[in-house]
């Protein structure tokens, strides 16, 4: 059958009655399709994207799933993202917090009180401040 189609297999790299095989981050087995657990301990383990390159990275590895639930997930994040959010007024003195986070092309923060937000600020870095 494989050489039908012109495909060809080294008899030393084969392997012959698996009760399951790993392929592309799948268990695949006489159950079904499960994810593989070396994807799911990854996953586990992993902490929270401080950069840019970290969550490319994280969203490469967690790959891209369609379906339904995705999509409504996918749709809440654009509204969210998109949506003007309110904002807090500063009461006294204390209590705030300042969250920041810079790139090689800009940089940013939010400044927080009683976990609401009371201003964002963002901008480029101009070029004599990259590095």
């Amino acid at each position: 059958m494989l050489r039908e189609h012109k495909l060809y297999a080294k008899l030393s790299n084969c392997e012959f009655w698996l009760e399951e095989v790993a392929f592309l981050g799948h268990v695949v087995s006489a159950e079904g399709i499960s994810v593989d657990p070396k994807k799911i301990e990854a996953v586990m383990s992993w902490t929270r994207p401080k950069s840019v390159t970290e969550i490319r990275s994280f969203l490469g590895l967690t790959g891209y799933y369609r379906s339904d639930k995705c999509e409504i997930s996918f749709t809440e994040l654009k509204k969210r993202l998109t949506t003007a959010p309110i904002l807090a007024v500063p009461s006294g003195h204390i209590g705030y917090e300042v969250y920041s986070d810079a790139s090689h092309v800009g940089l940013g923060c939010v400044l927080m009180q009683h976990k609401k937000v009371i201003t964002y600020a963002s901008r480029q870095l101009k070029e004599h401040e990259r590095n």
